[in-house]
């Protein structure tokens, strides 16, 4: 009884569907040209090179893995000696690393077009720390002169830097004893006082930095002369560390200190995905823009302070923020969205002529159903007319035999409730043609009685 009811709806589903079908089928058929022809849906996984155990660059990319993860991104950090092995994995055309913490001055913009390298902005300012054992303090890098300077391992950049430190004030690499531990190492190295100075950047959250700063006999060695240094070398900024923003009631540090600062930038492959590259943008500006110890309230990320090409999809971010879409949907449907606009308008341009052939078509196949049976019906007039009298008694019967196999079959017709009138139409001219037959046949019988 059920299934009955179901049959007589106001629409019927099979008829719906055949006439949607070849619609959706050409649909489909745009759509998979569509994602085929535009660009690939982003990868899963990206590879960063981070930088040495426990160093700033390590800890932010544990930051970025998290932020990425919210949206199944997972960021694989290989741990580095720093910005200039970096550097030279993203460039490496059969390395597997797509992005990287780069400081700035590592390369020259000519250089980085030609290695296919892009900047998508400064991070934070990286300081670079000098401290130093000594019973007076010194306010001349020429005072290093005969000293153990631990540089940091090669790979870091830290080295290349000091050098150019050295050459603006007379002097060169072989006027110090270099060394060349790992910033933990080199750390012990000092304080063991084993090595005179110790030179590395990193951001202001370090735990080394945050603890030489209060170990007593150790000085942090101030750069009076910042801001000839930023003249000479425009890739780094003069950055002043406050007095006593370490420990204000023990006014640690006891006076302000002045540090020539490079700035942290986060550097990919121009193969990187452009939807990554938005995405990592956001994670960047959700882990950078606050205030710390040098720098203000949303001054990083920034597309400043950088010798690398900015990427188009950065430059837009820092002009216009997130996309649009990505601000109220999923990572994912945003991307799909933005990557399928091609498809989406074309699909908009055919909905307006599919739209007026659909209706006519659902109609034409319901009708149909019972338009075929009116040439049956004709048939059997034509079968009756014109027959010779003696035919008329056989050829009325098999024809009324002919008629009650058409209603049978035409009763077993389910079709919709709103086009219900066509088919008791075709009932009531089926009876009419039967009562001609049957008027026919009596006529044929009385003929033979008499």
């Amino acid at each position: 009884m059920k299934m009955q009811k179901i049959k007589f709806t106001l629409f019927n589903i099979r008829d719906l569907l055949l006439a949607f079908g070849p619609v959706t089928l050409m649909v489909v058929i745009v759509c998979g040209v569509g994602y085929w022809l535009v660009d690939p849906a982003p990868p899963r996984v990206i590879d960063i090179s981070s930088g040495q155990e426990n160093g700033s660059y390590e800890r932010f990319a544990k930051r970025y893995a998290q932020e990425l993860q919210k949206n199944q991104i997972t960021l694989r950090q290989q741990i580095s000696q720093g910005s200039e092995e970096n550097l030279n994995r993203i460039s490496d055309p059969d390395s597997e690393i797509e992005v990287g913490f780069v400081r700035s001055g590592s390369t020259d913009e000519a250089q980085a077009h030609e290695r296919g390298l892009i900047s998508l902005g400064s991070l934070f300012y990286e300081p670079i720390w000098v401290f130093y054992r000594s019973p007076k303090e010194l306010t001349t890098i020429s005072q290093f002169k005969g000293k153990t300077v631990n540089v940091g391992p090669d790979g870091n950049g830290v080295a290349k830097l000091f050098s150019q430190i050295l050459s603006v004030n007379s002097m060169s690499e072989e006027d110090v004893t270099i060394q060349k531990l790992a910033d933990t190492p080199g750390t012990v190295a000092l304080l063991e006082n084993k090595v005179d100075v110790l030179i590395f950047s990193s951001a202001s959250d370090s735990p080394l930095v945050q603890m030489l700063l209060q170990t007593p006999g150790i000085r942090l060695f101030d750069f009076v002369q910042a801001e000839a240094y930023t003249r000479r070398f425009p890739f780094l900024s003069h950055v002043v560390l406050p007095r006593g923003i370490v420990d204000i009631g023990k006014d640690i540090p006891a006076h302000d200190y002045h540090l020539i600062a490079p700035t942290a930038t986060l550097v990919a492959h121009e193969c990187l995905h452009p939807a990554l590259m938005g995405l990592l943008l956001q994670a960047a500006h959700r882990i950078h823009s606050g205030a710390d110890w040098f720098s203000r309230q949303g001054e990083f990320p920034s597309d400043k302070y950088t010798e690398i090409p900015v990427a188009h999809e950065a430059e837009k971010f820092y002009k216009n923020g997130p996309p649009v879409l990505q601000r109220y949907l999923s990572f994912w449907i945003a991307n799909f969205i933005e990557r399928m606009w091609v498809v989406i308008v074309a699909l908009g341009a055919l909905f307006l002529p599919l739209s007026k052939i659909i209706p006519p078509l659902y109609v034409w196949r319901i009708r149909s159903r019972i338009y075929r049976w009116y040439g049956q019906l004709r048939m059997v007039e034509q079968a009756i007319e014109d027959v010779a009298v003696g035919d008329r008694q056989s050829v009325a019967q098999d024809q009324l035999r002919n008629l009650d196999e058409i209603e049978e079959k035409v009763n077993r017709i389910t079709i919709p409730l709103s086009y219900a009138e066509e088919l008791y139409g075709l009932r009531s001219h089926i009876h009419f043609v039967r009562s001609r037959v049957q008027t026919m046949l009596s006529a044929a019988v009385e003929q033979a009685a008499s």
